[in-house]
């Protein structure tokens, strides 16, 4: 039925999409670069069946280790650029650009 979608057996096929997410999957986030206004919160969701991290450079978040299937939100208050890791696979790293 259109509009209808399928049970799915795993979690992170659920995951959210839309301009302000972020995926976490094959040990990479994407997209590697997003731009946001400031005031907005963007969601990253693990599709990777390894946990993870999202933790700013320069500290100003961290989420709690994420499994398979979990999110983390975070609004980006002020403008700025974000740099941010996986504690856990620091090879992993994007950035979040707020603007005004």
């Amino acid at each position: 039925m259109p509009g209808m979608s399928m049970p799915s057996t795993s979690a992170a096929a659920a995951a959210p999409a839309g301009p302000n997410a972020v995926t976490i999957d094959n040990f990479a986030f994407g997209p590697n670069s997003l731009t946001v206004k400031a005031g907005t919160t963007v969601t990253w969701t693990n599709k990777d069946e390894e946990p993870h991290t999202v933790v700013a450079n320069d500290g100003s978040f961290r989420s709690p280790t994420l499994g398979a299937g979990a999110t983390y939100t975070f609004t980006f208050a002020k403008a700025g650029s974000f740099a941010y890791v996986c504690s856990i696979h620091p090879f992993m790293h994007a950035t979040v650009v707020v603007t005004q």
